[in-house]
């Protein structure tokens, strides 16, 4: 079977378009309110994902082929971390204003390049050491003033608690990406996309007992639609990676902020401050030059390969 082609250009609008579809997953939860339980909003997150991801690959002939997995107990394991994620970004979300949430999330890539080192053992150099501590440090200055009004109003200050659970979020992201980079090597992309979702519902029926809220209307509807927007999200994130590489199109994962802030500021009234913006600066910058040493190592490792002759 021949290749298929590869589009840079497509991949780039593929994930333009994921992360217009994540923003308004991202909006319909703080829309839907802060009353909802965070299990709640992972389970209608993972659920109604599952009917755009199903129906695609239903449409593609590839669903029975994808529930087909040799690693069942690598998903499970992938999902309960990806959903302990979910449940705190999400809770930090309905109490954070929507940029500063985004932006204390980009902390996760950061998280996987010292879980990749440290469990992984994956070989880290000074210049990626130094863009993660430049970046932990952008994230800091974004999370700092929320997180010492713990002092002013202890652990029921609203923003205080949010910027910790975001934090925490990104702290189980990085091992969630590090369980699915050992998912890579055995299993398609279409098994784990769909078994996250699959799982991500059943980890979260065990919050039930906790108490879900009685939802009314206009929650419910934007938790279902949060789910569609997450599935949708997630098959055009797959599209994109499939026609582009990965160095080409991760750098526009950070427009969502500027979409983000936008958004924000319509819907919520929400201005991002001064610290937010530098912060956010400090971080993107560094995760941009992650992006950029990960592509040119990759490079170098193509290289050597090409230049070793076969034994």
């Amino acid at each position: 079977m021949a290749p298929e082609a590869v589009n840079p250009l497509k991949g780039i609008a593929l994930k333009l378009f994921s992360v217009v579809a994540f923003l308004g997953m991202q909006t319909c939860i703080k829309a839907a309110g802060p009353d909802v339980e965070a299990g709640q909003v992972t389970f209608f997150r993972s659920a109604f994902a599952l009917v755009p991801i199903m129906a695609y690959l239903a449409i593609s002939s590839d669903l029975r082929a994808s529930f087909h997995t040799n690693n069942l107990f690598g998903h499970f394991k992938r999902g309960f971390l990806g959903i302990a994620s979910m449940g705190f970004g999400f809770y930090g979300l309905v109490l954070l204003p929507l940029p500063d949430a985004i932006a204390i999330g980009y902390a996760s890539p950061l998280m996987g390049v010292i879980c990749a080192a440290i469990f992984l053992k994956e070989k880290v150099r000074v210049y990626r050491w130094s863009a993660v501590a430049i970046g932990i440090f952008g994230v800091m200055i974004i999370s700092w003033p929320k997180l010492t009004m713990f002092d002013d109003g202890g652990f029921g200050n609203a923003q205080a608690v949010g910027a910790a659970s975001v934090l925490m979020s990104s702290f189980l992201a990085g091992f969630a990406m590090i369980q699915t980079r050992q998912l890579v090597s055995t299993e398609k992309t279409s098994t784990i996309v769909l078994y996250f979702s699959l799982s991500g519902a059943i980890f979260s029926l065990v919050t039930i007992p906790f108490g879900w809220s009685d939802l009314t209307f206009w929650p419910a509807v934007f938790l279902i639609g949060s789910g569609f927007c997450g599935g949708v999200g997630q098959l055009l994130l797959t599209e994109a990676y499939r026609n582009a590489d990965v160095s080409t199109v991760a750098p526009f994962d950070y427009t969502s902020i500027l979409l983000g802030i936008v958004i924000a500021f319509i819907l919520f009234g929400d201005i991002p401050t001064i610290t937010m913006l530098i912060g956010t600066a400090i971080t993107v910058s560094a995760g941009i030059f992650i992006i950029y040493r990960e592509h040119q190592l990759g490079l170098e490792r193509k290289a050597a390969r090409k230049a070793t002759p076969p034994s």
